[in-house]
């Protein structure tokens, strides 16, 4: 049984941050949080100071993907499961801890190279969360969202996720007409808050895209309006997906990965469920023809 909770946070560094102000307050409806680095862009989407961490830097790039933990007791118990596995595991000091607005957090990297930290007890913000899109966000117990991580070395990174860390396998969908699935992995009622996705090479973005989940289809749909008139590219269409049953569009954010924006996600009774396969992405909608290359599957330098 895993003691992952769900997704805490993502923080990333990034080129571009007046246009990540545009795309995510002023057209996605996140409202703006706090944090310790006065140049970075800190997004809140409910009583966590931030959930996405958007940093300055000379590259765009994931720095954290933070899972969330009930408490110490739960935290050691995954440092054991993670150094058992033969993977180094750093403790982050009280200061690097604070800065990260939780009480306590460990850090240590996936078999293809991603980032992550595990913590627990997060700073909370009792303030009114004020958006221009009068939204809220669907967050609570089923954590964030969920992200997409792409990876050359996937049959490792799928074992290390379900076997150290105690993800659930929630379905599978096949790629490219052979053998190759993008794997789908839960941790709460939220149907995946984890995807593995092959991919022809490491490095940056290290990401595929994140989802975050809005309270109603009205919200969608204006923030789809907002991304239109403000000129940003959009991947995909607004579709609903056959596994979780998401109802939404893809627009591309800063630095080549995409931003997944839905409602009416599925909740999972684990008592019921059992792993499937879905043969194709969508119900309806989603069209993809449109859409950039994302910069995990484009070979670096071009």
């Amino acid at each position: 049984m895993t003691q992952i909770r769900g997704l805490g946070y993502l923080r990333v560094q990034t080129r571009h941050i007046d246009r990540w102000r545009e795309l995510a307050i002023d057209s996605l409806g996140f409202a703006e949080g706090s944090g310790p680095d006065p140049d970075g862009l800190y997004l809140r989407m409910d009583e966590r100071r931030y959930r996405l961490a958007l940093l300055p830097g000379d590259a765009d790039r994931v720095l954290a993907i933070g899972w969330e933990v009930r408490d110490q007791y739960a935290l050691a118990a995954v440092r054991e499961a993670v150094e058992k596995a033969g993977i180094e595991v750093a403790d982050l000091s009280p200061k690097e801890a604070a800065a990260l607005d939780v009480e306590a957090a460990i850090t240590f990297k996936d078999p293809a190279g991603n980032p992550v930290e595990v913590f627990y007890a997060p700073v909370l913000d009792h303030s009114p969360l004020v958006t221009k899109l009068a939204n809220t966000f669907v967050t609570g117990e089923n954590g964030m969202g969920h992200v997409v991580l792409p990876t050359p070395n996937f049959q490792a990174t799928y074992d290390f996720y379900c076997e150290v860390l105690g993800f659930l396998p929630r379905g599978a969908m096949k790629v490219g007409g052979g053998h190759v699935r993008v794997r789908f992995l839960g941790v709460n009622q939220r149907h995946h808050s984890l995807a593995i996705c092959p991919a022809p090479h490491d490095g940056d973005p290290g990401l595929v895209h994140l989802m975050v989940e809005a309270d109603k289809l009205d919200t969608v749909g204006r923030a789809l309006d907002n991304i239109n008139k403000r000129g940003f590219s959009l991947s995909s269409t607004l579709g609903r997906h056959t596994n979780d049953k998401m109802v939404s569009f893809y627009v591309r954010a800063p630095g080549g990965w995409d931003v997944e924006y839905g409602c009416e996600g599925m909740l999972v009774d684990e008592r019921y469920y059992t792993a499937e396969e879905i043969t194709a992405d969508s119900y309806w909608g989603h069209d993809w023809s449109g859409s950039e290359p994302l910069a995990a599957f484009t070979p670096p330098g071009k």
